[in-house]
């Protein structure tokens, strides 16, 4: 028995081509969301990088002022030790220099900004290391672009001097800057070294979480302690840490 084949002809009506179209455009609409996307990505990574190296080139050029001030008070010791004649009077220069606060390293942002380097910060746990700089104003404009470059003074008295010395920084959701700070639990370290090359350490005993409106975290205090402020992950609240001289 023969057997007809017939094949069902596919008619293209104009609704279905329409519906081609759309899907079409659709595709093209969404391939061009996500190029967007990642370029918008790929663009805020080297921004972030950019700033950690602006960073760290910061907190070399205070380390090496740091060194150098050493060398200059061993130079002394020895010109003491070794011309017995003008002993008093070398003496009297070295305790001198001794009370200087040494020169405020001076920077300048693209935008014209001018900041200075007053201190750095060290949290071995989390393994933070970086400057922490000041601008002239302290104007709200001033500090979001400072921030770009390091964690910045917010409050408070200079380094390691009795008060609630604050300290605010991006959270990146990576490992630069503050990112890593909401891991940070009691009894952890953080050590501040000021421009008279003091090193002090602080041992943190609270942290929780407020609103941005809420700055009761800047009030003063009697103690010698500072506070760490930064987003948490949505950036919707702030992640203050709290910690004290010991």
């Amino acid at each position: 028995m023969n057997q007809i084949l017939v094949t069902k002809k596919l008619y293209v009506t104009p609704e279905l081509k329409k519906k081609k179209r759309l899907y079409k455009l659709d595709f093209i609409i969404s391939l061009f969301l996500i190029l967007i996307l990642v370029s918008l990505y790929i663009y805020a990574e080297y921004d972030r990088t950019k700033s950690e190296q602006v960073s760290q080139q910061i907190l070399d050029d205070f380390n090496s002022q740091e060194e150098l001030t050493k060398r200059q008070t061993q130079s002394d010791v020895l010109v003491v030790v070794l011309n017995g004649a003008q002993e008093d009077e070398n003496i009297v220069e070295l305790n001198s220099k001794a009370n200087e606060v040494p020169k405020k390293l001076e920077y300048t942002t693209p935008n014209g900004y001018k900041y200075y380097t007053i201190a750095t910060i060290s949290i071995p746990k989390i393994n933070v290391n970086y400057p922490i700089i000041q601008g002239e104003t302290e104007t709200e404009e001033e500090i979001d672009e400072l921030l770009k470059h390091a964690p910045c003074r917010l409050a408070g008295p200079d380094p390691n001097e009795v008060g609630n010395f604050c300290i605010i920084g991006h959270n990146y959701r990576n490992s630069k800057f503050f990112s890593k700070v909401p891991n940070l639990q009691n009894g952890d370290q953080i050590n501040i070294t000021d421009l008279n090359e003091n090193t002090v350490t602080y041992e943190v005993y609270r942290k929780y979480i407020v609103d941005p409106t809420d700055l009761s975290c800047l009030d003063s205090s009697n103690k010698k302690e500072i506070t760490l402020i930064t987003c948490t992950d949505d950036s919707k609240q702030r992640v203050i840490v709290k910690a004290k001289a010991i």
